[in-house]
């Protein structure tokens, strides 16, 4: 194992994990695992008031539903916890002492309302308020205040903010895997909040000494977050810690359906899609979302779907194990572009490992949706029918929505071959033939397949003398699967029930044909 490339996925408990954060998680993973390094778990939970119970539980059974395994974390421990920014709390302030002793940093007094008063003003003017380098003159803080006020407010518990103290006329550069290089300049930046009133820090001053302390090599993460870097920069020049920086890629937006702005939590209801690894029930109907495991798809499909939103191999592969996208990932071959959310690949995908995948294994899979339509059938009569199926839908529940006449009578008849070429002459023969293969020693569909041949030829007959109307009486359709392999699936008794209800309605479409 490589000690010194150390990544981590940090998620905030804040809700269910998005698809946008779980392509975070994959291509940290994909590159720890290409270089032999450590991943970890951290759960940063420093916004307590945007917290939500069962989000951290969700996180992880996500990532463990999508076979995304950690090294350290909240439940495997380590050398480098707690792996939870809550449990750190006591670590934090003394960094931000350090900060505001060593003047990079600074006590602010102003409330919330005076804050709230001022960003009013200024959008009375059409401008924009930013604490930084200019307006903080005009603040209450430890910069304008005398030494003495700022004692007695300490002194006395007043209720306070550490911000960083942004230096003017400066520029910042990111050499960003990615995007190459990135210059801010400083006049631009704002004075962020590192501490907060309660004590816990912010996401830019935890982030930052957890990643130093737990020795992270690269910061891998969304293009969201690449205005802060250029405070992060700040931060670690200011603690010290430039030496030991990481190095930072930010990885491109994955877009909406129609490539028209980021892909949010809402597009999910919006587009008819999943969005969200696994379903989240929340408190309101408005908050809850369907996830991908639910809407019926594999996780390794969801995962090689995901690799491809951003990254390429260079090659025309698409079908990657994970196995084979651990060998092939790199960083260099990340996009700056967005990338678009194109469900109908991911459907495609989806069907690539259906089809792969082991019939018994699909049974498995199959079960919840079966039983959710009230369907009480064994896992092997789901296997047979997941083989007859897998190659004829997208995601694991079509197989029972299409599929339907495996588990119930049919519904109803696809009347175009019926109005073309039946005749209630044809019954005759046609339930002849169902007498002689109920009478096999073995009604398995070589058999049956075999028997029908020979019957035909016996009788004059061709295949389109019979084969679509043991179809259509049997699924409804002419374009279901293999027609013997659907009577050995459903059995004599109940093949030989559906024709005797099948004929008739047949019957009916002919005479409605003549009378018309």
């Amino acid at each position: 194992m490589n000690e010194k490339i150390r990544l981590r996925f940090a998620p905030s408990p804040t809700g269910p994990l998005h698809i946008g954060g779980v392509r975070t998680a994959l291509y940290n993973y994909l590159f720890v695992k290409k270089m032999g390094g450590t991943l970890i778990l951290r759960i940063e939970d420093t916004d307590q008031e945007r917290y939500v119970p069962g989000a951290e539980s969700y996180i992880i059974e996500s990532l463990q539903w999508l076979g995304m395994n950690f090294d350290e974390g909240p439940e495997i421990g380590g050398d480098f916890g707690p792996y939870r920014q809550s449990e750190r709390k006591s670590l934090y302030g003394k960094y931000a002492q350090q900060l505001v002793d060593d003047g990079h940093a600074y006590y602010a007094f102003d409330t919330k309302e005076a804050l709230d008063a001022i960003r009013a003003e200024y959008e009375d003017r059409k401008e924009t308020f930013r604490y930084d380098g200019i307006t903080r003159k005009q603040l209450k803080n430890s910069l304008t205040l005398s030494a003495e006020a700022v004692k007695i407010r300490l002194e006395s518990g007043s209720p306070y903010t550490i911000r960083l103290k942004v230096p003017r006329d400066e520029e910042v550069l990111i050499n960003d895997v990615v995007r190459g290089e990135v210059v801010f300049r400083t006049n631009e930046l704002d004075d962020r909040i590192l501490l907060k009133g309660d004590g816990m820090p912010t996401y830019h001053l935890a982030n930052i000494v957890d990643d130093h302390l737990m020795k992270i090599s690269h910061v891998v993460r969304g293009e969201e977050w690449l205005p802060s870097t250029a405070h992060h920069i700040l931060l670690y020049r200011f603690l010290g810690w430039e030496d030991t920086m990481p190095q930072f890629a930010h990885l491109p937006l994955i877009l909406r359906p129609n490539g028209k702005g980021k892909l949010s939590k809402r597009d999910g209801a919006k587009f008819g899609i999943p969005v969200f690894p696994i379903s989240w029930e929340g408190e309101n109907p408005e908050d809850s979302f369907e996830g991908f495991r639910e809407f019926g798809f594999m996780s390794e499909a969801v995962l090689n779907f995901l690799a491809f939103l951003g990254w390429n191999p260079g090659t025309e592969q698409e079908i990657f194990s994970l196995q084979e996208l651990e060998e092939a990932f790199t960083l260099d071959r990340i996009s700056k572009a967005g990338a678009r959310f194109d469900f109908e690949k991911a459907s495609w995908f989806n069907q690539q490992y259906l089809i792969q995948t082991d019939n018994a294994e699909l049974g498995k899979l199959l079960k919840p949706f079966a039983e959710e339509k009230g369907y009480g059938v064994t896992e092997q009569y789901l296997t047979a029918v997941a083989g007859m199926m897998k190659e004829r839908v997208n995601v694991l529940p079509e197989i029972v929505d299409t599929g339907y006449y495996f588990f119930e009578p049919v519904r109803e008849y696809e009347e175009k071959m019926i109005r073309k070429k039946w005749n209630p002459d044809r019954k005759t023969a046609l339930l002849a033939l169902n007498e002689q293969l109920e009478n096999l020693p073995d009604y398995q569909a070589e058999k049956l397949e075999t028997s029908t041949k020979e019957y035909l030829e016996a009788n004059g007959l061709g295949f389109g003398d019979v084969f679509p109307f043991y179809r259509i009486a049997l699924s409804g359709t002419t374009k279901g699967p293999a027609l013997f392999d659907m009577m050995e699936a459903l059995g004599t008794t109940e093949v030989k029930k559906r024709l005797l209800t099948a004929f008739p309605a047949f019957d009916e479409v002919f005479a409605k044909k003549n009378n018309s």
